[in-house]
């Protein structure tokens, strides 16, 4: 387990040049280990043995009713589960309610997902990551390019000057042509808010609708009296099922083999699934604020001038408002990602200059190499 997760550890990298924020992070390193380590759970089979073992008929080989109800999935009785263990029933979900071929079994409820909890769980990682790597092809390395080691607060007086000059230049030049920059990252954070509600909703769908109050039910359940209660995970993700096995008898008339299977995996279903669900509420709701305060940057021109005060400590706030009055939130925000990614005094000379520089133009407009 220790060499599966490691090779994992890649995801939790941080790079020395940041191009997103937290929020994100969380989605595409966080979200994405967790996810890919559930999968590689519910796939090693010394933690759970097998993922199917059903009771053996005396003349079905056991490894054929196992692998038969493992793929034509099996069913517990719904009607069942307020019925006394050990009493009423052998175990909850499960009586002596037979399937009959051919008729619609209304009263009975199938469990289809578990052969693909595996799959879907990759699935679901690779859609964490899909806005991070289309916000890196967008980014294309600028703020990498633009920084030029001046994260290090350290070195040549002379040569750190010169660096300093050629960013400032380059952000005086291209003044006003950053907003299409900033546009691809906020819709790179919509996107990520898409993917976590739209799976919320796909989780609800693969789990036949039980998803979405999954978390509220097992909270719910907690607090009721233990005679009226019906515990969530076993209604969602019963340990012990039905199968039904149908084959020809010794005299060639159709025999049913009713089988009770054991499903391990759902031990661990359960408890990975509590955990999604809290994890991706929580995701929604940081992601929603988050771009809400977006939005009020976007519109607030005095937001992002306090907001950048605030964050970088500058002393010279009426210079500084008069600054970002004068340049576009795409601008603004280019700035502020680069705050991040610079030794904090290189930064504010770096704000210095652009405050001494004022509004005005250079007059040489050939770009830099």
């Amino acid at each position: 387990m220790i060499d599966i997760f490691r090779s994992l550890k890649s995801l939790l990298k941080i790079s020395r040049i940041h191009i997103d924020n937290t929020i994100l992070r969380l989605h595409y390193s966080v979200t994405v280990i967790i996810l890919f380590a559930f999968c590689v759970i519910v796939t090693t089979k010394q933690y759970v043995g097998e993922p199917i073992d059903c009771i053996r008929y005396e003349s079905v080989p056991q490894s054929v009713i196992n692998t038969y109800c493992w793929i034509h999935t099996t069913y517990t009785i719904p009607k069942s589960l307020t019925k006394k263990v050990g009493i009423e029933v052998p175990h909850p979900g499960v009586d002596n309610t037979i399937m009959k071929p051919g008729e619609n079994n209304k009263d009975l409820r199938y469990h289809k997902y578990y052969q693909w909890v595996c799959f879907v769980l990759f699935l679901q990682a690779t859609l964490f990551y899909i806005p991070r790597w289309l916000w890196k092809w967008w980014e294309g390395g600028k703020i990498q390019a633009l920084v030029t080691d001046l994260s290090v607060g350290v070195f040549n007086e002379h040569e750190r000057k010169r660096k300093k000059d050629l960013l400032v230049y380059y952000l005086r030049c291209s003044r006003g042509h950053h907003n299409w920059y900033a546009a691809k990252f906020f819709f790179c954070e919509l996107l990520a808010l898409a993917n976590v509600i739209g799976q919320m909703f796909l989780l609800d769908k693969f789990l036949d609708g039980e998803f979405m109050r999954y978390g509220i039910e097992v909270i719910e359940f907690h607090e009721m009296d233990d005679e009226d209660r019906i515990d969530p995970m076993i209604r969602i993700f019963p340990k012990v099922t039905k199968c039904n096995f149908f084959m020809y008898g010794p005299s060639a008339n159709i025999q049913n083999i009713d089988a009770l299977c054991l499903l391990p995996l759902n031990i661990i279903n359960e408890k990975i699934y509590i955990f999604i669900w809290f994890w991706f509420s929580a995701l929604t709701v940081l992601t929603s604020i988050m771009i809400l305060v977006h939005l009020i940057i976007i519109a607030c021109q005095p937001v992002r001038t306090y907001l950048l005060n605030m964050r970088f400590k500058m002393t010279q706030l009426e210079q500084l408002h008069t600054l970002i009055s004068k340049t576009s939130i795409g601008d603004w925000f280019l700035l502020y990602m680069l705050g991040q990614n610079i030794d904090e005094v290189i930064f504010k000379e770096i704000l210095e200059d652009l405050l001494k520089s004022g509004s005005s133009q250079p007059k040489e407009t050939q770009p830099l190499t």
